[in-house]
C-alpha cells in the first residue's frame, strides 16, 4: 500500500513540474494581432462573434457606445467560477443602471453554458469559446484546455480601459464597479 501511495504522488508532483515548465516555457500567450501576453490597456478590442448559451450570435461590436466587461473564466459549475457569475448576477441592477453589458467566455460549449446559466438564473450571455478564438485574441492563457480567470473592461469607442489579470472571484466585483466609476471619471 505504501508503495502505491508513493508512485501516485511521484506522478502528480511529475505532473505538476510537467505543467510549471510548459507555462514557463510558453511565456505569453501569443495573440491573433501578433502581440504577446494580455491585451493592453488602449488596445482596440477584437472583432469577434460567438454564440451564447441560447444560440444568439454575440459580437463585441455590440456593446459600442457603452461598457463591456468580457470575463473569461475556467468552467461552468466549478466553485470559483460559480462565485464569479452568481456575484455578477446578484448586482445586475446595480450594473444595468451603470449601462454594463457583460460576456462571460469559457472554453465550455454551449449545452454546458446553458445549464449552467439556467442553474443559476444568469442574466447574461455566456460565450462558447472551445476552439478558444477569444481567449487567443485577448490573450489569455489556457492550461489543460480550461482558460485563465481574466477580465477586461471595454469602453464605448472599442477599446480596453482596464485589465484586470488573476481575477479573486469574491472581489472581482467591487473591482468592477470601482473600474467602471474611474473610467467614467465618478
Amino acid at each position: 500500500m505504501k508503495r502505491k501511495h508513493t508512485w501516485l504522488f511521484g506522478a502528480l508532483g511529475a505532473a505538476v513540474i510537467a505543467t510549471a515548465a510548459y507555462l514557463l516555457a510558453c511565456g505569453a500567450v501569443q495573440r491573433t494581432d501578433g502581440g504577446s501576453g494580455l491585451l493592453p490597456i488602449g488596445a482596440q478590442a477584437p472583432t469577434l462573434s460567438g454564440s451564447d448559451q441560447g444560440g444568439a450570435r454575440r459580437t463585441i461590436a455590440d456593446a459600442r457606445g457603452g461598457y463591456l466587461l468580457v470575463f473569461f473564466y475556467p468552467k461552468d459549475n466549478t466553485p470559483g467560477c460559480t462565485t464569479e457569475a452568481c456575484a455578477l448576477r446578484d448586482a445586475w441592477d446595480k450594473l444595468q443602471a451603470e449601462k454594463l453589458t457583460i460576456y462571460g467566455v469559457s472554453s465550455d460549449d454551449q449545452a454546458s453554458h446553458a445549464k449552467f446559466a439556467t442553474e443559476h438564473r444568469l442574466p447574461f450571455p455566456l460565450i462558447a469559446d472551445p476552439d478558444h478564438v477569444w481567449s487567443k485574441a485577448f490573450g489569455v492563457a489556457t492550461i489543460l484546455g480550461m482558460t485563465e480567470r481574466v477580465s477586461f473592461l471595454i469602453g464605448p469607442r472599442g477599446k480596453v480601459a482596464r485589465v484586470f489579470p488573476d481575477v479573486d472571484p469574491a472581489l472581482h466585483l467591487t473591482e468592477v464597479l470601482a473600474a467602471l466609476r474611474a473610467a467614467r471619471g465618478h
